[in-house]
């Protein structure tokens, strides 16, 4: 059995080659930045409906956030061992994954915009280094962090219209002393912040909420595309749910600034999968 995985900071999605049906199931985000090896094994050792045994696993292909170096691979790659200990293991970063799903054996700009933000070249084989991609604190432009950030600092300053701040801090019960246990000592301040982007979308009618999409999208573009002498000659895709529910917005910025969109995928999963079952013969 081959498994395939698209992992963020917040959720991995996983397909499984089975003939007949291909099986799918989520866990927790799988980031080395946070769990080491043991705690990758007790995400699997808690999961009692795989709907298969571990030892039945062959090939995993994971493709995951943070998943940018040698070392990194490793902490992966010994964690899923411990519980798939049958199984062949390839580590990558979720960009190539991106790449594979959005440009297949084209060459593109490959776009992350979901709990956290990044970007690449892909040449239509390999992803490029990135300079892009500093995490929740240095970057994330234009992704679930900044804007909870943006968010919430708007309301602790006072900026945030009334209407809004009233409905803000009763739905996530909202204090500067909350705030600042979330980001500054409780675990995943990351997922804390981007789980405060979920208020804008029941409010992205508000002229305040609207140009804060707008200027969250801006910053992406100027800071991330904008860097590639070829972003106007080649399309730009985008992964994760930032970009898919805001994408008229993302559409909107990207071609006020010469940038050419081009695929806006949620979960870039399937693509992944089939990409990978095509290179291993398996489809057609």
């Amino acid at each position: 059995m081959i498994l395939v995985a698209d992992s963020g900071s917040s959720k991995t999605d996983w397909m499984g080659y089975r003939p007949g049906e291909p099986i799918r199931f989520h866990t927790q985000g799988i980031n080395p930045y946070f769990l080491n090896a043991q705690d990758i094994y007790k995400v699997f050792s808690k999961k009692k409906d795989l709907g298969f045994h571990p030892d039945e696993v062959t090939e995993i292909y994971f493709f995951g956030a943070g998943c940018s170096s040698p070392d990194k691979h490793e902490v992966i790659s010994n964690g899923l061992s411990l519980f798939f200990t049958n199984a062949f293991i390839c580590v990558e970063h979720d960009l190539l994954g991106s790449a594979y799903a959005t440009c297949g054996d084209k060459e593109g700009l490959t776009c992350i915009l979901g709990t956290g933000s990044n970007i690449s070249y892909y040449d239509g084989t390999n992803v490029h280094k990135s300079k892009h991609g500093l995490g929740y604190v240095l970057g994330d432009e234009g992704a679930g962090t900044h804007m909870g950030k943006k968010l919430v600092t708007s309301y602790l300053y006072g900026k945030m219209p009334p209407e809004l701040g009233v409905l803000f801090a009763k739905e996530y019960n909202i204090s500067k002393e909350t705030v600042i246990t979330n980001v500054y000592q409780n675990p995943y301040p990351n997922t804390y912040l981007a789980s405060l982007s979920k208020f804008m979308t029941k409010h992205t009618d508000h002229p305040f909420i609207a140009q804060l999409i707008y200027d969250v999208f801006e910053e992406f573009v100027k800071t991330n595309i904008k860097s590639y002498p070829n972003y106007k000659s080649v399309e730009c895709h985008f992964v994760g749910s930032i970009a898919y529910y805001y994408r008229e917005t993302l559409i909107k910025v990207c071609e006020a600034h010469g940038v050419k969109p081009g695929k806006i995928m949620q979960k870039p999963i399937e693509g992944i999968y089939n990409y990978i079952l095509k290179k291993e013969g398996l489809l057609v």
